[in-house]
């Protein structure tokens, strides 16, 4: 139930990722190559696949060219072009700057056909949509528990969604971010069907009987 949530996963209407550690960082500059780093103006945008990025380190700085150290941690995305575009006026009349965090992702594991990553590039994101970008369900996934797992601090938090009730659907598509975590956990008669299978060939119908009145009893 939508009331039943932790709030921690409401809808946020203006939520704005903010840089951490360790995250990925590309600068764009438009005509000051110089200046660039992973430029998506620029006629070889290869980013990730050779390395074009910045690295936020251990205590939230990344260096930038001609600027130097610069503190981002926690700032969002808006932030730190502001702040660029700022220190690059000092040389460059009204200069056009792009900032991206290039490992904004999603993982989706459990009953999946393939545990994926899914990447996203905006911040308004919701499950369905992250949803419809795995490729697609194990025939055990059981779609009225799914799981988004978030870490904040030294806290995980913890909603669980069931995609199979159409009741008040707009509140359980809920908005996911960055670093969570969704898993599509396993009915519970997946266990049972592979220890039918594989017990029932050796064994009389008696002791078939036994097992499926044992099984369906725990």
């Amino acid at each position: 139930k939508a009331e039943d949530l932790d709030p921690v996963f409401n809808y946020n209407p203006d939520y704005q990722y903010k840089i951490r550690k360790d995250d990925k960082i590309s600068i764009s500059v438009w005509a000051q190559d110089d200046l660039s780093v992973g430029s998506v103006y620029g006629i070889y945008n290869s980013n990730e696949v050779y390395g074009k990025w910045l690295l936020v380190d251990a205590v939230g700085n990344i260096e930038v060219p001609k600027v130097g150290s610069l503190n981002v941690k926690g700032k969002t995305v808006v932030e730190v072009k502001n702040i660029l575009k700022n220190r690059y006026a000092e040389w460059l009349v009204t200069p056009i700057v792009d900032v991206k965090v290039l490992n904004k992702e999603v993982s989706i594991i459990g009953e999946v056909i393939e545990s994926t990553t899914v990447l996203l590039e905006k911040d308004n994101n919701t499950l369905v949509e992250v949803l419809t970008k795995s490729k697609g369900f194990d025939f055990y996934a059981n779609l009225k528990k799914v799981q988004i797992i978030r870490q904040i601090g030294d806290t995980t938090h913890t909603a669980y969604i069931d995609l199979k009730s159409s009741d008040d659907f707009l509140s359980k598509n809920i908005q996911v971010q960055p670093g969570d975590v969704v898993v599509i956990p396993t009915k519970k008669h997946k266990n049972f069907d592979k220890r039918i299978s594989i017990l029932i060939p050796f064994t009389s119908a008696i002791t078939t009987v036994a097992i499926l009145y044992g099984t369906l009893k725990n």
